[in-house]
């Protein structure tokens, strides 16, 4: 699997990592079956967002997709913000493989829901003093055809091949691949 040089870089070094002690906003996604989680940090002055920050467990492309929406939304209104999509992530980092496509929707649904917290403190609702949650996401797609994964991840009914997880980065993999698609593990290392 190969990405560009903007999703290298901001894997390698991302942008506006950590948490906002005094967060306006935060928002919370995950998909349980891939293992991504995002959480994002907003600070908001005259509906502007001024701070932004991001937490993130997951592949280098969920981390890259945290990196660049941060900077994406920074200095950007709030209905600007909520206009961000998927596309316009995987765009902005010169792309994104097929089967990493998620992460881009991750990202934007993780900040929507922190400005979607933010709106509902500022209207006095608060679900549980907590932050405001996007559902878990509960589906992982093939990586060599895209076709909706079963919970076990074991095998594609789209293309018919038994998948496994990488040891190296976690991602399913056919099973008599030589080498992992996703962070380019071989059998040697696998």
């Amino acid at each position: 699997m190969i990405y560009t040089d903007k999703v290298m870089d901001h894997f390698q070094n991302p942008r506006n990592v950590g948490a906002l002690e005094d967060a306006d906003g935060v928002g919370k996604v995950g998909n349980p079956v891939c293992g991504d989680m995002m959480e994002f940090h907003v600070k908001v002055k005259d509906n502007r967002i001024t701070d932004v920050k991001f937490k993130t467990f997951g592949c280098g492309a969920a981390i890259a997709v945290s990196s660049i929406v941060s900077e994406m939304a920074m200095g950007k209104t709030l209905d600007e913000v909520m206009k961000l999509t998927n596309k316009q992530v995987a765009e902005e980092l010169g792309g994104l493989p097929k089967n990493k496509l998620h992460c881009s929707n991750l990202g934007a649904d993780a900040l929507h829901a922190a400005i979607e917290n933010y709106r509902d403190k500022a209207q006095g609702v608060v679900k549980n003093g907590s932050p405001k949650e996007v559902k878990e996401r509960d589906e992982c797609s093939c990586p060599y055809c895209d076709e909706t994964l079963d919970e076990d991840k074991g095998y594609c009914k789209g293309c018919h091949i038994e998948l496994v997880d990488c040891p190296e980065c976690g991602e399913p993999i056919n099973k008599k691949a030589d080498d992992c698609l996703h962070c380019g593990a071989t059998k040697i290392r696998i």
